[in-house]
């Protein structure tokens, strides 16, 4: 029998315990993602597109990449940077897959606009396959060629959210509200209002010092942002809404091309039309509940008709015109492409 002494057991001991963790180490590395990719977008984790969009998203591709896929999530710009650069993270592979509003770079992805005109959108489920659809056909090597999109979607209706009621399009005049585009900013101004751009996470500070006195928001993000305790008014439009959105959900193209056949196929199951499809669903759906909650808090819930509405279309007919021009001394038939997003929406 082999005796020993307290500090040979205690060598022992160590020897023994650092073994089982290389043992435990090499174990986990044998099942360690072969695949990170970092996914980097404006809003609080805890906001509805992150919570029931993108995250699920995620966590698909990791489920049915058996875990050789791992995505880090990266919400309210952790990894640096504003909003408006996201997009070129994106290109640039600062961040491997981004969510953006395609307007934050105004006139970049003028095609994209097309969805975002005045009293174009009823649907935002129908809407976003018209999107997808009409980026395979004009924009993927256009507007698109720097980077692999992964979906392409709309809010739900655009909200009017102030200060003081909004009902007439004289109530607008002098009225400082943020709009988050191009075409919303143009619409705004030509409505009488002065419009202030700024991404969404700017939204609730220029509201309580006043920067703004209203904004332009789906009904989704007001919770989050707390839109329905800093404003008291909502005003909402029948049948077409007023304004929407267009977003951009992209990938890295060179990260995308070095992954493996196998594993871009589980990205590829996971993106373009359906997907699309299903992130303006759920977005629109998400308007839901900070609805019901400025209801409950005894908001003032504005609610249009159509006859009301029609003086608010007329009005909006000089944005679409104009735009259409802008579009024609690009080089590019916004009349045709119009058209052409009209028709995949009705089908």
């Amino acid at each position: 029998m082999i005796n020993l002494n307290r500090r040979q057991l205690t060598k022992l001991a160590a020897i023994a315990t650092v073994s089982a963790i290389g043992m435990a180490g090499a174990a986990s590395a044998s099942f360690a993602a072969e695949v990170t990719l970092r996914m980097h977008q404006f809003l609080p984790a805890q906001a509805n597109v992150p919570k029931n969009v993108l995250d699920p998203w995620a966590d698909k591709i990791e489920a049915e990449s058996d875990g050789r896929i791992k995505i880090e999530r990266y919400p309210a710009m952790q990894l640096g940077g504003k909003p408006p650069e996201l997009i070129d993270q994106a290109i640039d592979g600062v961040a491997d897959i981004i969510w953006t509003v395609s307007g934050y770079t105004p006139g970049r992805f003028p095609r994209a606009e097309v969805f975002e005109l005045p009293f174009t959108m009823t649907d935002a489920e129908t809407m976003s396959r018209a999107y997808w659809k009409l980026a395979e056909e004009t924009m993927m090597d256009t507007d698109f060629a720097d980077f692999h999109p992964l979906g392409l979607w709309v809010h739900g209706p655009g909200v009017i959210h102030s200060s003081k009621p909004i009902e007439q399009l004289s109530d607008l005049n002098g009225v400082k509200l943020r709009a988050p585009t191009r075409v919303t900013n143009k619409l705004f101004s030509n409505l009488g209002a002065t419009p202030v751009g700024m991404p969404v996470p700017a939204i609730p500070e220029a509201l309580s010092k006043g920067v703004v006195d209203a904004t332009v928001i789906p009904w989704e993000v007001v919770g989050a942002l707390k839109v329905n305790e800093l404003v008291k008014n909502h005003t909402e439009f029948p049948d077409e809404a007023l304004y929407t959105t267009t977003f951009i959900f992209a990938m890295n193209k060179d990260k995308y091309e070095s992954l493996p056949d196998d594993l871009k196929a589980v990205i590829d199951a996971n993106s373009g039309l359906e997907f699309s499809a299903f992130a303006g669903k759920q977005m629109q759906a998400d308007d839901a509940g900070p609805r019901a909650q400025a209801v409950e808090m005894g908001n003032n819930i504005i609610e249009l008709t159509s006859e009301q509405a029609e003086e608010w279309k007329a009005a909006s007919q000089s944005t679409i015109d104009e735009w259409m021009s802008e579009m024609d001394a690009k080089g590019i038939d916004g009349g045709a492409l119009r058209q052409r997003a009209n028709e995949l929406m009705a089908n």
